[in-house]
C-alpha cells in the first residue's frame, strides 16, 4: 500500500474492480453481521431500528447510495418506505439480487456512479449510506452536491464513514493500532496497487472539518454528528474495528444533515 494522489478515472476503475472481485469474500465475512433485511450503520452494531437517524421512513422515497448487497434498502422496504438501491459494483448488486430472491423483499437496483446519479432533481425524500460511496469517490464534495440535487427541499441526508481520527493510526485491531503514526491533516488517499503501480483499491481521507464544509458547501444544514460507542458485550472484530480500540476512541462518524425547506 501507499499514500499518493490518484486521478478520478483511476479511482473509479480501481474501486469498481475491487468491489466486483471482493464481493463474494466480503459477503462471506460480513453478511451474517449485516443481515439480509437489516440496517446496520457501522461495525459498532448501531441499527437504524434503534437510532432512527432517518426519521419517519414509511411512505418515503429513499435512495440507498453505495448499497452493497442492499440489506438496508430491504429493511426500509419492510418498514413501508419506497427505496431504491444504487451501487457502482455489479458484484455487490449480484448479491443484492440473490438476497432479494432469498428473502422475497425486492427493491429496485441501479448500477451507477455516485458522482452522476441517474435521477431527476428532487426525486427523493431521503438519501442514506452506511460506509458506501463517499470514502471511495475522488471528489466527495461533488457527491454531496449530487445528493442535494436529487433530494427534495426538507429532505434528509445521512451517511456513515470511518471516523476521520482513525486515519492517524494503522489498520490494526490490536495494540499496534493504538499508536499514532500518520498526520490527521494528510489527505493523501490510501492506495493499494498491483506490481505495475496501477491502483486496485483507493480510499479517501477527509477531516471532520472537511466533511462539514462539504455539507455546508452543498447547501445542507448539519443536524447531528453521531459517534457510536463500542457496546458492552460486543467482542467481534471487523478489519481494524475491535473492542480494544473501540473502547478508547471512536471508529465511526455518522453525519445527519438536511436540505433546507423551500421558502
Amino acid at each position: 500500500m501507499t499514500r499518493r494522489r490518484v486521478g478520478a478515472a483511476e479511482v473509479r476503475r480501481a474501486n469498481r474492480g475491487w468491489w466486483d472481485t471482493d464481493a463474494d469474500a466480503y459477503q462471506a465475512e460480513h453478511g451474517a453481521f449485516l443481515g439480509d433485511v437489516d440496517f446496520v450503520w457501522c461495525p459498532e452494531g448501531l441499527r437504524e431500528a434503534d437510532a432512527r437517524l432517518l426519521g419517519e421512513v414509511a411512505g418515503r422515497r429513499i435512495l440507498e447510495l453505495g448499497c452493497g448487497a442492499a440489506a438496508a434498502a430491504r429493511w426500509l422496504a419492510a418498514q413501508g418506505a419506497r427505496p431504491v438501491a444504487l451501487d457502482l459494483s455489479a458484484g455487490m448488486l449480484r448479491h443484492a439480487a440473490e438476497a432479494a430472491a432469498r428473502t422475497g423483499v425486492r427493491v429496485p437496483l441501479v448500477q451507477a456512479d455516485a458522482l452522476a446519479l441517474p435521477f431527476a432533481d428532487a426525486a427523493f425524500d431521503t438519501v442514506c449510506t452506511a460506509f458506501g460511496a463517499i470514502p471511495f469517490v475522488d471528489d466527495s464534495a461533488a457527491a454531496m452536491r449530487e445528493v442535494a440535487r436529487v433530494l427534495r427541499p426538507g429532505g434528509r441526508w445521512v451517511f456513515s464513514v470511518t471516523h476521520p481520527m482513525r486515519w492517524i493510526f494503522l489498520d490494526d485491531p490490536g495494540e499496534g493500532g493504538l499508536t499514532a503514526v500518520h498526520s490527521y491533516f494528510d489527505r493523501s488517499p490510501y492506495v493499494e496497487q498491483d506490481e505495475h503501480g496501477v491502483a486496485t483499491y483507493v480510499e479517501q481521507h477527509r477531516t471532520l472539518g472537511d466533511r462539514i464544509r462539504e455539507l455546508v458547501g452543498a447547501g445542507f444544514r448539519l443536524l447531528d454528528l453521531v459517534e457510536p460507542e463500542w457496546p458492552a458485550g460486543h467482542e467481534g472484530i471487523w478489519g481494524q474495528w475491535s473492542p480494544l480500540r473501540g473502547r478508547l476512541f471512536p471508529g465511526t462518524a455518522i453525519f445527519v444533515a438536511q436540505k433546507p425547506a423551500a421558502d
